[in-house]
C-alpha cells in the first residue's frame, strides 16, 4: 500500500500545531516505505523489533532518528544502544540498569521513556505505581550516569469505550505530572508519550506530546 501522502501532511499539520512529535511507525514495513516517507520530511521512525531495527538502520539516513517502541529483552539491549534516539518500553528497573550498563561501556548517552502500565488488559507491559516508586527510590540512592529518563510512555486498551480510554490516559498524565519536577538526577521528565492511529486525538486531549502512528500512514500491516 502506497504511503498516505496527504494523511500525512494534515497529520504533521495537526501536530505541529499542538505541539506535538510525530513518531512514525514502520515494523514489518519495506525500507522504500521509510525511505518514501522520510522524503515528506519525516525524521522519527519506531521500530518494535530489535533485529528488524538493526537489520534496517545502517540502510538509511544517518539523521533517522530510531525509537525503540516494543518490548525490550534485557539480552538485545547492547545491539540498539550504540545508535537508537530514544527507547520507550523501559518496564522494569533491571531493565533500566541494563541500559545503563549498556551505555556505560560505550560512553554514550541514552535517553529513555519508562512505559507504564494503564490498560484493563493482561497483555500488556509496563511499570505500576508501586514499582514506579520504588525505581524512583532506587535511582535517587544510585544515580544513572548514562541513561537520562526523557518521560513516560503508556498504552490504553484496545477498545472503543471513549470514557475507558480517558480514564487510562489521564492515570498516565498524572503520573507524569506527579514526577516532572522532581530533582532526582538524570530525570527530566518532558515526554509524555500516549495515543496511536485509532485513538491519538483523544491522547493529546488527555496531555500526549509524543504519538505513534503507523497504520494511518503506511496502510494496514498484513
Amino acid at each position: 500500500m502506497p504511503i498516505q501522502q496527504t494523511t500525512y501532511y494534515q497529520l504533521q499539520k495537526f501536530l505541529s500545531e499542538k505541539g506535538v512529535t510525530l513518531v512514525a511507525v514502520s515494523k514489518t514495513k519495506p525500507v522504500s516505505d521509510i525511505e518514501e516517507l522520510y522524503a515528506l520530511g519525516q525524521r522519527d521512525f519506531g521500530e518494535n523489533y530489535v533485529q528488524e531495527l538493526v537489520d534496517k538502520q545502517p540502510l538509511l539516513p544517518a539523521d533517522i532518528r530510531w525509537h525503540f517502541i516494543g518490548h525490550l529483552q534485557r539480552n538485545k539491549v547492547k545491539y540498539i544502544v550504540p545508535f537508537v534516539y530514544l527507547i520507550h518500553s523501559v518496564d522494569s528497573l533491571r531493565l533500566l540498569l541494563e541500559i545503563e550498563k549498556q551505555a556505560a561501556k560505550i560512553g554514550r548517552p541514552v535517553n529513555v521513556l519508562l512505559q507504564m502500565y494503564i490498560a484493563g488488559e493482561e497483555t500488556k507491559f509496563g511499570l505500576d505505581e508501586v514499582e514506579l516508586n520504588e525505581l524512583m527510590q532506587h535511582i535517587q540512592l544510585h544515580p544513572l550516569q548514562f541513561v537520562s529518563i526523557k518521560g513516560m510512555m503508556g498504552m490504553a486498551s484496545f477498545v472503543e469505550d471513549q470514557k475507558m480510554l480517558e480514564k487510562e490516559f489521564a492515570t498516565l498524565y498524572s503520573l507524569y505530572s506527579r514526577f516532572k519536577n522532581t530533582a532526582i538526577p538524570n530525570v527530566n521528565l518532558e515526554i509524555c508519550s500516549m495515543g496511536m492511529s485509532g485513538d491519538y486525538a483523544l491522547a493529546i486531549q488527555q496531555g500526549s506530546n509524543m504519538v505513534r502512528v503507523g497504520s494511518l500512514l503506511f496502510g494496514a500491516r498484513k
